[in-house]
């Protein structure tokens, strides 16, 4: 069976670009979106300059990376990798006890 997730470097995007990705994919997901603008506090009319705050991008990332059935539905809607994802989702947001760092 061959997966559904392209490889290479087609998807090396930059993690802006995958963050908006997720974004314009929560939008199209109203049970999803609810739910993460709840969480955040943002109202749907405040998402357009939130998406310029990378502090909101990190949220955004978190919220997607925080359930794995989640990330995997945007993966396979998307066609990006979770690599991808993952690599966004640890620009935004920032080091922590959990990554080795300290």
């Amino acid at each position: 069976m061959q997966s559904k997730f392209k490889t290479g470097k087609a998807f090396a995007a930059d993690p802006q670009e995958t963050a908006i990705k997720v974004l314009g994919w929560l939008v199209g997901e109203p049970d999803l979106f609810g739910r993460f603008l709840a969480l955040t506090g943002v109202e749907p009319g405040q998402v357009r300059d939130a998406v310029n705050d990378p502090g909101f991008l990190a949220g955004m990332l978190d919220f997607l990376m925080g359930h794995e059935p989640t990330l995997v539905a945007f993966c396979e809607a998307s066609g990006i990798p979770p690599e991808t994802v993952v690599s966004a989702w640890q620009h935004f947001s920032p080091q922590g006890l959990s990554s080795g760092e300290y």
